[in-house]
């Protein structure tokens, strides 16, 4: 392994962006490409926050303070080791609430226009997050500041794609072995 690849395979790499977008596809995918862990950040979810969201609500910043506290001691536990969260940290602030945990992070922001992502989330089956709050999720989304460390890179490519522009931000070769053309298309998203 280059020293370069090493370096992004001891990060823990934040996979933001709105609903829809392929958190959960492009996360696993770069984990693996990285050889780290991975973590839903769906899996954080209180209960309640999930019955919240199932109902068509968003959810607010009070809801989402010991959601991303919860994902944050997840980072702070992988720094040095590495590890890729996918969490949609659509705001400065939870970014912030974010990285005051694991000051490391870098957040790899996934980017696509609203009919791509209206599409991908009318497309997928049995997930809490309705259609309905895509227009809340990009009404709340900060995209990443010049003083953030990230990398905002396009959905609208294949996944294997998405994941090599995000090896590539994050200084890291490209995989050796491509990902098939049949994966998945992005569809478990976080809020």
């Amino acid at each position: 392994m280059s020293a370069s690849a090493a370096s992004a395979a001891t990060r823990v790499v934040v996979v933001m962006g709105v609903a829809g977008t392929g958190k959960s596809t492009v996360g696993e995918l770069l984990a693996d490409a990285l050889d780290v862990p991975y973590a839903e950040a769906d899996a954080f979810h209180s209960p309640a926050n999930i019955a919240k969201m199932s109902a068509g609500t968003p959810l607010d910043d009070t809801d989402r303070r010991p959601w991303l506290d919860a994902i944050g001691a997840w980072a702070h536990s992988r720094e040095g080791l590495g590890g890729v969260v996918s969490c949609s940290a659509l705001k400065r602030a939870y970014r912030d609430r974010l990285r005051a945990a694991a000051p490391g992070l870098f957040f790899l922001h996934l980017t696509g226009d609203r009919a791509l992502i209206a599409e991908r989330m009318a497309a997928r089956e049995g997930h809490f997050m309705p259609t309905a709050l895509q227009d809340s999720q990009f009404a709340t989304l900060e995209p990443l500041q010049v003083d953030e460390d990230g990398a905002a890179v396009s959905v609208a490519g294949e996944p294997a794609a998405v994941v090599d522009h995000a090896l590539a931000a994050l200084g890291a070769p490209a995989r050796r072995t491509p990902v098939p053309r049949t994966a998945p298309v992005p569809t478990l998203t976080t809020p």
